[in-house]
């Protein structure tokens, strides 16, 4: 396996795309948007940079990662020859769907195909194909080029061949691969959101500040970020998502999502990337400050 296409340039697809690129695979780089390839790979530039300053690569080895990737905007021009194809577009099922039926007709009858999602069926995003059994997740963690785990779903109908592959696929990019089952939110954020959603209910009720939450969580808890910080890197609008997968993949109550973070994805305040959530970013993050609306 030498050939990857990584689909979508926003944060996860080009830190896959740098991971890859990194351990020395050609990767395709396809996104609709040629504005967002060029954003993705200034960012990327700019990751292998830092990586160069703290004397984890040298600066041929930056090069040779630049070189490694090939930027697209026409899907069967990026995809057709893969060995592999990660999908890491928007955490939406339709969008997913759309992309995975064009694949399967694209791509050669032996090319895997992998989903980044965090909590979408990978069973029903195979149920579109005619490979189900080569089609897996591989749910990488954000920053990609630096967290270890990989979470891999094993779809109902994945095979034990396509399973091993990834397996050891991620253990050559340096990271710890976990096997999971696929059921809504996989082990990773079947944890960790409703976490972040008691948090914003304990904000909302006016239990304790957002500093406050989140101080107990990183002194108490050992967390090296507080939930609320968290869920603002994440992406609010990431987190209303995939409590809603989990709601309606178990029908269970507990996932329901605090009004709270309904209403900020609601009013455009996403986190990090939109510039304001439960911290102000406009300052560019360095020094955090709870946003107006949480402020005593």
């Amino acid at each position: 396996m030498k050939n990857i296409t990584v689909i979508g340039s926003g944060t996860m697809g080009n830190g896959i795309a740098h991971t890859f690129a990194q351990f020395g695979f050609n990767v395709n780089l396809v996104d609709i948007n040629e504005q967002a390839l060029q954003k993705a790979m200034a960012t990327i530039t700019k990751n292998l940079d830092r990586q160069v300053s703290k004397g984890v690569l040298t600066e041929e080895a930056k090069q040779s990662t630049l070189k490694n990737i090939t930027t697209f905007t026409d899907l069967t021009a990026g995809a057709a020859q893969s060995d592999l194809v990660v999908e890491a577009a928007s955490e939406n099922l339709e969008v997913k769907l759309k992309i995975f039926k064009q694949l399967d007709g694209i791509c050669q009858p032996e090319t895997i195909l992998a989903s980044n999602t965090s909590s979408i069926s990978i069973t029903q995003i195979a149920a579109v194909t005619n490979r189900a059994d080569k089609v897996i997740g591989m749910h990488f963690m954000n920053p990609v080029p630096v967290m270890k785990l990989v979470e891999v779903i094993k779809g109902y109908n994945t095979s034990a061949s396509v399973l091993q592959t990834i397996m050891e696929l991620s253990q050559k990019l340096g990271k710890i691969p976990v096997e999971v089952n696929d059921y809504p939110g996989f082990v990773a954020n079947k944890i960790l959101m409703p976490m972040i959603n008691e948090a914003i209910i304990t904000l909302y009720e006016g239990v304790a500040g957002v500093q406050e939450i989140d101080t107990v969580m990183k002194l108490g808890m050992a967390h090296p970020m507080g939930p609320l910080q968290l869920a603002d890197f994440i992406g609010l609008d990431v987190c209303l998502n995939i409590l809603r997968v989990l709601q309606d993949g178990f029908g269970n109550p507990k996932y329901a999502p605090c009004p709270l973070l309904v209403n900020m994805v609601t009013a455009g305040h996403l986190g990090a990337k939109s510039g304001k959530g439960f911290y102000d970013y406009s300052g560019g993050g360095k020094d955090l400050v709870v946003a107006n609306q949480f402020k005593k």
